[in-house]
């Protein structure tokens, strides 16, 4: 069964809505600046979506009701799916709470993990199924194919999927910091001077139909869900395995449920976290499996990195770039330290596919195919 895209809703540091943020990362803008949300914590480049964290619950409802509004489809969808991810959910809340000796804590139900999904469906006015997929930084993607799998075995005609984060919190900030893993002055994916990542907020979600539906309802398609492959090391905690085995076998069973072959790629949106370890490995699987050269960028320059939403965030990038043929840059790259077809301006082009790669902590690997 082909299913095929008919509603974004996106939320990043560059704007409330997909079209604002999709033209800021056109014109290279990033929404990383040097912020301390927390006075216990030092300064750090920072995504945010405002003066103050984000409120997850506020953002999730803000995504998934643009990306209704997006489809055309107007609450009670009564038999449509739902499959939210998030790595970090509620996080923020829990920690609030510990602050507060846990006061208030008759509220503590709304704020489980699985609460996005269900505050989704309370949203839409579904009774269909609800599901909370939580895979590192792979969520996004996994999140997608759970969506993709409801369409594909019959008991759903529409999904409402994606992925929100708002990782902006004193226990996420001090946890990154403890492993050298964040940023000091910015973010520079793929960069000789790369030095950390950058958290950011935000969330994508999207309405996945089957291709008949869409058509007898006359809705806009943004493209088509082609394949998808998912591994995971089973090795470290809290890096992937320097070898990359899984990942590559990611790439490659995506390919193969895609029928795709390497050359049939245009543009890579890599996971691209702008960390020494993540950027060398990412490059070193790419050179391996695409020696012919593919256009690759990573957006984590412009909107930060979202942490479990950032896959979904590439998947909608990446379906605007099939659908207007212009690939998006790779903000923050100055000085190139591997030999990749790096995307430095917007280019032209005149692509058909697309591949959204996700590496998580855990070892965790994403890979989604995307058709024009």
């Amino acid at each position: 069964m082909e299913v095929v895209v008919t509603g974004i809703g996106l939320v990043s540091a560059l704007g409330d809505s997909l079209e604002t943020t999709w033209q800021c990362l056109l014109a290279g803008s990033s929404g990383i600046k040097l912020s301390q949300p927390f006075a216990e914590l030092p300064p750090r480049p920072l995504a945010p979506l405002g003066p103050h964290p984000a409120d997850f619950q506020t953002l999730t409802a803000k995504a998934v009701q643009a990306a209704i509004a997006d489809a055309g489809l107007v609450p009670p969808l009564l038999h449509c799916g739902v499959v939210i991810g998030s790595s970090r959910a509620h996080q923020g809340r829990w920690e609030q709470l510990a602050r507060h000796n846990g006061k208030d804590l008759e509220s503590w139900l709304e704020n489980l993990p699985h609460m996005a999904a269900i505050h989704t469906a309370r949203i839409i006015g579904t009774t269909g199924p609800v599901l909370a997929p939580m895979a590192a930084c792979a969520t996004g993607i996994w999140a997608l194919f759970r969506g993709w799998e409801l369409l594909q075995t019959g008991e759903c005609q529409q999904v409402i999927t994606g992925a929100v984060e708002a990782p902006i919190t004193p226990l996420t900030l001090a946890g990154f910091a403890k492993m050298g893993a964040l940023a000091t002055t910015g973010c520079y994916p793929f960069d000789v001077h790369r030095e950390g990542l950058a958290l950011g907020e935000g969330g994508a979600i999207f309405v996945l139909e089957n291709t008949t539906l869409a058509k007898q309802r006359g809705a806009k398609i943004y493209g088509k869900i082609l394949g998808f492959g998912l591994t995971n090391d089973a090795l470290y905690g809290n890096y992937s395995d320097p070898e990359g085995k899984s990942a590559k076998l990611a790439i490659k069973q995506c390919l193969e449920i895609s029928h795709l072959a390497p050359r049939d790629i245009h543009y890579i949106h890599a996971h691209g976290t702008s960390t020494q370890l993540n950027d060398k490995f990412e490059a070193d699987i790419i050179q391996q499996i695409f020696p012919h050269g593919v256009p690759v960028s990573s957006t984590k320059g412009a909107t930060g990195h979202t942490l479990g939403a950032s896959g979904a965030l590439g998947a909608a990038f990446s379906l605007m770039a099939l659908q207007q043929q212009i690939l998006p840059p790779c903000v923050g790259l100055n000085n190139p330290a591997f030999d990749l077809d790096i995307i430095t301006k917007p280019r032209l082009c005149q692509g058909k596919t697309a591949l959204v790669f996700s590496f998580g902590f855990g070892g965790q690997n994403a890979v989604l195919a995307l058709g024009r």
